[in-house]
């Protein structure tokens, strides 16, 4: 029994001695564990060189193999969007638009190419108004008028030439490759079309493009070859802009235009032109927020409802409290109605930017939040505090091992845009003028309540609520990340870098947590699976209208720079996502 005794006593003094110094006192305990304790139940994929996190394993590991053979972030990105346009149809695309957010790590800047689609110059406000003054959505969603003028090319390759390291020929070879010797079927591809099949085999052209003779899908395993995607993907290495914009690819695409009486011209492609832009900035304690400017309203809110949020208790209320998601809503609700007066694309409208960002304005409107009770949408005015002065679009991220870092975001529109494909090219329309104001006062497609700002003028790029968003910490980028899901946009990207920031979280556990979502209207609050019935009943008590969504809310695709590693999540919301790191 003695001998028993001073032996663990031995072995307790020895343990002890150990645990010094300070420092090694929990990896030292840790060591001692029977299991290894990873602390979260959500956990990142890790890299120390270069990461993209996309929304398809074929595209998400082109853009890591472009960074492998010494491109930089800007490569990767180029050649993912392009990829995508491949083996992610319903989103990636050639035929839509969208924006690309870059940090450069020489000169420690940031900057933002707007490359979303235009009206063509033949459209008008009421184009999309019957004879009796009301919207025809399904000539807003689904006809050869819905389409704007594309500009994923344009800002693809104005990207490349100014900020990349590559020539076409290297960042295309991947994509033209899996249309030409074909992609094995997913699961995940598989579902999508299945899921869109009756509308797509509407049009005969798409129906070609994304069934079998016999008009069957592709089953999973199979493969599925694009060799009119690649001809046109070849136009583009080969020729640059005119490989697409100018030449046989633009003149297969006006003549399926005037076939359809469609819109776009040969002048109206030969026009277009991706923008560089300034991006809009904000703070938030210590971090500092850098997101999407006009024609996109995402950038513009997330700060604005950060700022709102900045001087409310969120730590200590608790994550997805009903405190905390009360703040969450009441937030949104006053950002969503300043969405729908004034924001729109600045080369035709005035945004008052710097007032809709401002601290000053954000804590007027912070003054109006009861508490303990929702303010009724019908209470809430757009500016009321003010002083004068797709669902299926999709993300990637993009970081190097010189610290460039890259947010991209680019759709059609709706999943598959708007069904039609343009014969011989392999590509489908986008339906993004379903994003105007088509009766200035109505909703939109999501629910949207737009104004006069984002009525239809030619040449015009529509209102959009795409939200590549950076976030720094230290002076140093921190954070990437964005996601698909229309006006869902703002509000998922706001959540990830909450958790992140407020309940520091790792990426993946931020990506996971589950969201909420109010736009002022309809006055109500969705909720997705994960908030408890407890709270759900707490947040009604206080006057929500609370919708208990069966669908979920966004899909993020993240990176996290932190202490020399990169920390890559893909929301696992949907299927088929992938972090491939080295």
């Amino acid at each position: 029994m003695i001998r028993a005794l001073r032996t663990t006593l031995l072995a307790f003094i020895g343990f002890t001695v150990l645990l010094q110094p300070v420092a090694q006192a929990r990896q030292a305990a840790d060591a001692q564990l029977p299991i290894i304790d990873y602390r979260s139940r959500f956990l990142p994929v890790v890299a120390e060189h270069g990461m993209v996190a996309g929304p398809e394993v074929l595209a998400t590991e082109i853009g890591r193999q472009i960074l492998q053979q010494g491109g930089n972030a800007v490569d990767a990105a180029v050649a993912t969007g392009f990829a995508l346009a491949v083996s992610y149809p319903r989103a990636g695309n050639l035929g839509g638009g969208g924006f690309m957010l870059i940090h450069l790590a020489e000169g420690d800047r940031q900057t933002l190419i707007d490359y979303r689609e235009t009206a063509p110059a033949a459209a008008g406000r009421d184009l999309y108004l019957d004879d009796e003054g009301q919207v025809d959505r399904m000539r807003m969603y689904f006809s050869h008028q819905s389409a704007g003028v594309p500009g994923t090319v344009a800002g693809l390759l104005y990207a490349l030439e100014k900020y990349g390291t590559m020539s076409r020929q290297q960042v295309l070879a991947p994509a033209i490759a899996l249309a030409e010797q074909g992609l094995q079927v997913s699961f995940a591809l598989n579902f999508e079309i299945n899921a869109r099949a009756e509308r797509l085999r509407d049009n005969p052209e798409a129906s070609r493009l994304f069934f079998k003779a016999d008009g069957s899908a592709y089953g999973i395993g199979e493969t599925w070859r694009q060799p009119d995607l690649a001809w046109t993907l070849r136009q583009i290495a080969e020729h640059g802009n005119k490989g697409f914009y100018r030449g046989e690819v633009a003149e297969r695409i006006a003549a399926e235009m005037k076939r359809g009486d469609g819109l776009i011209t040969l002048a109206d492609l030969a026009a277009y032109k991706a923008v560089e832009r300034e991006p809009v900035r904000g703070t938030f304690h210590d971090f500092e927020v850098v997101s999407t400017p006009p024609p996109s309203s995402g950038g513009i809110h997330i700060i604005q409802m950060l700022n709102m949020l900045e001087g409310l208790p969120l730590a200590e209320a608790g994550h997805n409290s009903a405190a905390y998601l009360h703040y969450l809503a009441e937030s949104m609700k006053r950002a969503y109605a300043d969405r729908s007066q004034y924001l729109g694309d600045t080369d035709f409208v005035d945004v008052p930017l710097q007032l809709l960002t401002s601290k000053d304005y954000a804590a007027r409107q912070r003054a109006t939040i009861d508490p303990q009770r929702a303010t009724p949408a019908s209470a809430i005015r757009p500016g009321a505090e003010m002083k004068a002065e797709s669902k299926d679009t999709t993300h990637y991220s993009v970081a190097d091992a010189a610290g460039n870092v890259v947010s991209n975001t680019y759709t059609l529109n709706f999943s598959f845009g708007s069904h039609i494909a343009v014969p011989g090219t392999g590509m489908l329309l986008n339906n993004e003028m379903a994003d105007f104001a088509a009766a200035p006062g109505s909703a939109n497609a999501y629910g949207l309540v737009e104004g006069e700002s984002n009525r239809i003028e030619g040449g015009k790029r529509p209102l959009s609520s795409m939200s590549p968003t950076l976030v720094f910490r230290d002076g140093k980028p921190w954070l990437a990340t964005g996601s698909p899901g229309g006006s869902v946009i703002i509000t998922t990207v706001l959540q990830t870098i909450l958790n992140a920031m407020v309940f520091d979280m790792n990426i993946a556990a931020a990506a996971a947590g589950a969201r909420v979502h109010h736009q002022w209207l309809p006055d109500v609050l969705q909720v997705e699976q994960g908030v408890s019935p407890d709270t759900i009943r707490l947040l009604q008590e206080m006057g929500h209208t609370v919708e208990a969504s069966d669908r979920t809310l966004g899909r993020t695709q993240s990176i996290m720079l932190e202490n020399g590693h990169l920390y890559g999540a893909t929301d696992t919301r949907r299927p088929g996502g992938h972090v491939a790191g080295y």
